[in-house]
């Protein structure tokens, strides 16, 4: 008889019965970076489309914002670390493999260039903005020569931020639930859909909001086909998966995702954007705002279910 030596962390009162280590610290981060990554994109897509005065909102207004949500999350993301004063052995080096990796430097890129985006912008947003010190004008001025080429740097590092929100959580194979290669583009389509919808919430133009309602629509419905496909991928799996899937089909977890998530998150607002392009009078921030609630709740959602997940039952 072969013995085999099985070790397990299931006497760990914070593994067993379920597993919390993270808390809302990082639900919270994964939501902030996710929406900077769509406002971002956006911005910087539609400036290299010469659409800078049709959409003012989504190019100059918008990403004002973005440093500040970066900022909060990482914020975040530092309040959840146990050894804080640590965090700077990931900038030590960079490995190709390591989702982690690619974040945190992806997140050291991001930060100055939305930085720098927004100095470009706030002097026409607030025309009495004045720079205190002459060398941060004649930055901004240099900084101005490359402005294309800085939108493409962010749109390319807005995809990646956004994807690796996903990622960061399939690529732990311990947790099945998690461990699906749809989870990268979901978050991503998420990320950009609530970008959408902050925008269609900050615009005062009808042409913009209708535009983005448009897009925010496109984004759901896409949304919507990985989220059925990632559970047709659960139920076709191994049984862990089968198993972890459970918990959002007849489970703990079914009320809140497919009502609160599915249904006020994504559907409520599919359908009120509908109404609204027929030109039905609907009032046009229900819909961003169900999408961002939404989009919240999706990511405290998945972090919670995906910490119960496991392989040892």
């Amino acid at each position: 008889m072969r013995e085999e030596l099985i070790v397990s962390g299931r006497m760990n009162p914070h593994i067993d019965p379920q597993l919390q280590i993270w808390e809302w610290h990082i639900p919270a981060y994964l939501f902030l970076g996710g929406l900077a990554a769509g406002i971002l994109f956006f911005a910087s897509y539609f400036y290299i489309k010469g659409k800078s005065e049709e959409y003012p909102t989504a190019v100059k207004l918008a990403p004002i914002f973005t440093p500040l949500l970066i900022g909060l999350g990482l914020l975040f993301l530092l309040l959840d670390l146990k050894h804080k004063l640590y965090f700077w052995r990931l900038y030590t080096a960079f490995k190709i493999e390591s989702p982690m990796s690619w974040g945190a430097w992806t997140l050291m890129a991001i930060m100055p260039l939305s930085a720098i985006w927004a100095a470009f912008n706030i002097k026409s947003l607030f025309p009495k903005w004045d720079w205190k010190f002459d060398i941060v004008k004649d930055a901004i001025k240099v900084l101005e020569e490359y402005k294309t080429p800085i939108a493409w740097a962010i749109m390319i590092l807005s995809v990646i931020l956004g994807i690796y929100t996903g990622i960061l959580l399939s690529a732990f194979n311990a947790r099945p639930l998690w461990n699906t290669s749809i989870l990268g583009p979901l978050f991503l389509v998420s990320g950009m859909s609530t970008g959408a919808a902050a925008i269609i919430i900050l615009s005062k133009s009808k042409v913009e909001r209708h535009t983005f309602a448009k897009i925010d629509l496109l984004l759901i419905a896409i949304e919507l086909f990985l989220i059925i496909h990632m559970f047709m991928g659960f139920r076709a799996s191994s049984q862990v998966q089968i198993d972890a899937s459970a918990m959002f089909l007849g489970g703990q977890f079914t009320a809140p995702f497919w009502v609160l998530v599915v249904g006020m998150g994504l559907v409520i607002p599919a359908a009120l954007e509908i109404l609204e392009m027929r030109h039905k009078k609907i009032p046009y921030m229900v819909a961003p705002v169900l999408v961002l609630f939404g989009g919240l709740l999706f990511r405290f959602i998945m972090a919670y279910a995906g910490q119960m997940s496991r392989w040892l039952y």
